[in-house]
């Protein structure tokens, strides 16, 4: 595969995962300093690993919000999230899940910080249900 297949590629599995909306928006943002940043993106994270075929997209989301917690990476995280939620046909509870498994394995403090950050991105997404202690 040369680079020009690598980049559409990549491109495609961008807007499938992340939604038109944001794929747009970094285009329109892109320039002279960030340009080949966002082109070797586009041609190794997304041209060459994304569109692998051993784990899916579902499972490779996961992957992604769970290391994004581990490693602190609150802007990737919440970019992420929101995308699992509405490109991604994640649930509430199934950020909720991989929040939990997280926990245990990176923390309680990354943990806690997650659900803050993923927490507001279900409710601007109006998916957070009413308070528990309602009754």
């Amino acid at each position: 595969m040369d680079d020009q297949q690598r980049r559409d590629d990549g491109m495609a599995q961008r807007r499938k995962v992340l939604g038109d909306a944001w794929v747009d928006k970094s285009i329109a943002n892109k320039n002279s300093f960030n340009g080949e940043f966002i082109d070797l993106i586009t041609r190794h994270a997304w041209g060459e690993i994304w569109t692998r075929p051993h784990f899916d997209h579902r499972t490779r989301r996961v992957l992604v919000i769970g290391t994004m917690v581990a490693l602190g990476q609150w802007d990737e995280f919440r970019l992420h999230v929101r995308a699992a939620l509405s490109e991604g046909g994640f649930t509430p509870e199934d950020i909720k899940e991989i929040l939990l498994q997280q926990a245990i394995y990176c923390g309680v403090p990354a943990a806690n910080h997650a659900v803050k950050e993923a927490s507001a991105i279900i409710g601007e997404l109006g998916l957070l249900k009413g308070n528990l202690l309602e009754g």
